[in-house]
C-alpha cells in the first residue's frame, strides 16, 4: 500500500470533482475513472487508479480511499459518514472547501518562510566568514603592529569572537528550523506534523483548536443527520478528533451524556464541558429544541473554520516582522563583531 498522502490541493480537487460528477448523475466508479484519465503520470493518477480498482471490486468509496493510502484519516472517516447518512455529496463539498483553504494557508506559510530562510542562510555564511576568516586576520595584524596584544586588544578580540560565535549559533538554529518547516510542508504527511507543532505554540494554539473543532462539528452534524442517537453520534465523531485538548473535552461530554446518575443532553454536555463557547452552546440548545441540530452544527463548523483561518492569517502576519527584526539584529551584531577588533587595532596603533 502506498503511504504518501496526496497534497491538500489534490485532495480538494478529488473531493470537488467527485461531488460535481455525482451531482451530474455519474456513478462513483465512473467518476473516479474519468478523474484519473488523461492526466500525466503522477501520485494523483496512481491514487485514482487504486481507488477505481477497489470501487469496481465492490468496495465503498471510503474503503477504496483508505486502501489507496493517499487520503488522511479524517477525509476517509468523513466520506464513510457521508455514505452511511446519504449525504456523500455534501460531505465531499465540505472536504473540498476545507482542503482548499488548508492548501492556501500552507502556500502562504511556505512563501513567507522561503525568503527569510534564504536570508538566514546568507547570514550564516557571512557570520561564519567573519568569525573564522576575518577575525584571525585582525589578530595577525595586531601582533605585527604592536608586537604583542594589549589587554584592551585581547578583550576586543575575545568579545568579538564570543559575539560572532553566539550570533552564528543562533542564526544557524533559526535557519535549520526554517528549512525543516519548508521541507515538512512539501508533503501532506509533513503538513500534518506542522499542524501538531502549531498546536503547541502559544500564538497558534487557539487557531488549531478552532480548526479541530470545525472538523469535529462537521463530523457530528453528518452523523446526527444520519438518524442515529446523539450519544452514538458523539462517540463516532469523537473518533475523528486528533487534537489532544479537544478530545479530552469531547470525552467528558460523552461521559456526561451516557451517565446513569444524571444524563445530559447534547447541548448541555457540550456547554458544561466547554467544548463550545457559551454563546454557541446556547445556540445549539435552541437548534436541538427546534429539531435542526445538524443544520446548526453545520453552520457552526463553517464559523469555526473561518475563525481558525483568520487567526492563522494574523499569526503569519505577526511572524513576518519578527523575522525582519531578527535579521536586522543579526546584521547589527555582525557589524559589531567586525568593528570591535578594528577599534582595538586603532587603540594599539595610537
Amino acid at each position: 500500500m502506498a503511504q504518501k498522502l496526496l497534497e491538500s490541493s489534490a485532495l480538494s480537487a478529488f473531493c470537488g470533482s467527485i461531488a460535481t460528477m455525482i451531482q451530474a448523475g455519474i456513478t462513483v466508479d465512473e467518476a473516479v475513472l474519468m478523474l484519473g484519465e488523461n492526466r500525466e503520470r503522477s501520485r494523483f493518477q496512481e491514487v485514482c487508479a487504486l481507488v477505481y480498482d477497489h470501487v469496481v471490486s465492490g468496495s465503498m468509496l471510503s474503503e477504496a480511499m483508505e486502501a489507496s493510502g493517499g487520503f488522511p484519516t479524517y477525509a476517509v472517516g468523513m466520506v464513510e459518514t457521508g455514505e452511511r447518512s446519504g449525504r456523500l455529496e455534501d460531505v465531499l463539498r465540505t472536504l473540498e472547501m476545507y482542503y482548499d483553504e488548508e492548501s492556501r494557508l500552507f502556500a502562504k506559510m511556505n512563501q513567507n518562510l522561503r525568503y527569510p530562510a534564504t536570508l538566514l542562510a546568507i547570514m550564516c555564511a557571512i557570520l561564519a566568514f567573519s568569525t573564522f576568516a576575518i577575525l584571525p586576520v585582525f589578530t595577525s595584524v595586531y601582533e605585527r603592529t604592536a608586537g604583542s596584544l594589549t589587554a584592551n586588544s585581547v578583550m576586543s578580540i575575545g568579545a568579538s569572537h564570543t559575539i560572532g560565535i553566539v550570533s552564528l549559533v543562533l542564526v544557524v538554529i533559526a535557519t535549520l528550523i526554517a528549512l525543516w518547516l519548508l521541507f515538512l510542508m512539501r508533503s501532506e504527511t509533513g503538513r500534518q506534523k506542522v499542524i501538531r507543532l502549531l498546536e503547541k505554540i502559544p500564538f497558534t494554539k487557539d487557531a488549531m483548536y478552532q480548526l479541530a473543532l470545525s472538523r469535529f462539528t462537521a463530523s457530528l452534524a453528518t452523523y446526527i443527520s444520519s438518524g442515529i442517537t446523539a450519544e452514538e453520534a458523539m462517540l463516532k465523531a469523537m473518533q475523528t478528533v486528533e487534537h489532544e485538548d479537544l478530545r479530552k473535552r469531547v470525552e467528558r461530554a460523552h461521559e456526561a451524556m451516557v451517565s446513569l446518575d444524571n444524563p445530559r443532553s447534547l447541548a448541555q454536555a457540550i456547554g458544561e464541558c466547554e467544548v463550545f463557547e457559551p454563546l454557541y452552546a446556547r445556540m445549539l440548545n435552541v437548534g436541538v429544541r427546534s429539531g435542526s441540530t445538524d443544520e446548526v452544527l453545520s453552520q457552526f463548523s463553517l464559523a469555526f473554520f473561518d475563525d481558525a483561518v483568520s487567526q492563522i492569517d494574523h499569526a503569519i502576519e505577526f511572524v513576518e516582522p519578527l523575522f525582519a527584526i531578527f535579521l536586522t539584529v543579526s546584521v547589527g551584531v555582525t557589524l559589531i563583531a567586525v568593528m570591535l577588533p578594528l577599534v582595538g587595532m586603532l587603540t594599539a596603533i595610537g
